[in-house]
């Protein structure tokens, strides 16, 4: 059986018109060409080179398969272009999966980048609690992921980019029972009524766990997964809340919403770059995935996700 590299031998040694030249041009031993186109002769059944006092030249046999291996050869150089050509301008079709608060604050100026610098590539986005985006992910339904919570299954790689504050949040107009000024409790905080995120919901998921680890029990009075019908909820005074900063942060500096900082423990989330382990990615995922990790270290960076820090890798 034949493969490439005899072929580009063969081919040079026809070329050159002799072996030791070739040797010469290939950087390869002459008694190695000798053996390889021995065995290729073998491998045939046919004389491939004719050999005189003028150098060497093609039999019928080795006139076939030099036509032939030139054209294999003209291929693969084709083919290995067009994937250079392809890591540098990727194309095709890139399905990336956002819960709904990083997609408001990240998707524009991510379809923003991904138009400048790759054209070609068609960014699809889609938004959901991160229990659906993992499973999503899981299935093969996106390429890509920013999830809260790590993945705890093999099937999904997870990096950790950034984590964001949580606050205690009230109508600034209806009175609660909470400090004028510092942090709130977490076991204060859990026994007033709380609008929250129904169960599934990463940050529900978050609070619970935290209140099962302090021996409390949140006072859950409304569950809605919207975080605007929670802020409406919350300034009308039907309830608090424990939301992320920059999800609150036009109605805090309007004046409708109040916010504290919790204390024991203090709260954050972090938000991870989740990308599949059992299948390849393209290129334009790649690009894609580039991309999102650059889009979210710049949010952070020049302020606009307000409360978030990046996370260190050491």
């Amino acid at each position: 059986m034949m493969d490439i590299r005899q072929l580009r031998y063969f081919v040079a040694i026809v070329e050159q018109g002799s072996f030791s030249r070739a040797a010469k041009v290939l950087h390869v031993a002459q008694p190695a060409l000798s053996l390889h186109v021995r065995n290729m002769e073998d491998s045939l059944g046919a004389e491939l080179l004719f050999r005189s006092a003028r150098g060497v030249v093609p039999t019928d046999a080795g006139a076939i398969l030099l036509r032939h291996a030139r054209a294999i050869l003209d291929q693969i150089a084709v083919a290995g272009e067009e994937i250079r050509g392809q890591q540098a301008d990727p194309e095709g079709e890139v399905r990336l999966g956002l819960p709904g608060t990083i997609g408001q604050i990240m998707a524009v100026p991510l379809i923003t980048a991904v138009h400048a610098r790759f054209p070609r590539i068609k960014l699809r986005i889609a938004e959901a609690m991160s229990g659906f985006i993992h499973d999503w992910l899981r299935d093969d339904r996106i390429d890509l992921a920013v999830l809260y919570g790590k993945a705890a299954d093999g099937d999904i790689s997870t990096r950790a980019v950034l984590q964001e504050d949580l606050h205690f949040v009230a109508s600034a107009t209806k009175p609660i029972a909470a400090p004028a000024h510092g942090a709130i409790p977490f076991a204060q905080l859990a026994q007033l009524p709380l609008i929250l995120p129904g169960l599934g919901h990463g940050l529900r998921d978050l609070l619970e766990r935290t209140a099962q680890a302090h021996e409390v029990s949140l006072n859950t009075a409304i569950d809605v997964d919207s975080y605007g019908n929670i802020k409406t909820l919350v300034r009308d005074g039907f309830g608090c809340s424990i939301l992320p900063l920059n999800a609150i942060w036009a109605e805090v500096s309007s004046g409708s919403l109040k916010t504290w900082p919790i204390s024991g423990p203090s709260m954050q989330r972090i938000a991870y770059l989740a990308q599949p382990t059992q299948r390849p990615l393209s290129n334009a995922a790649k690009a894609v995935l580039t991309l999102t990790q650059e889009t979210l270290v710049d949010l952070v960076k020049d302020g606009r996700w307000i409360g978030a820090q990046l996370v260190s890798h050491g």
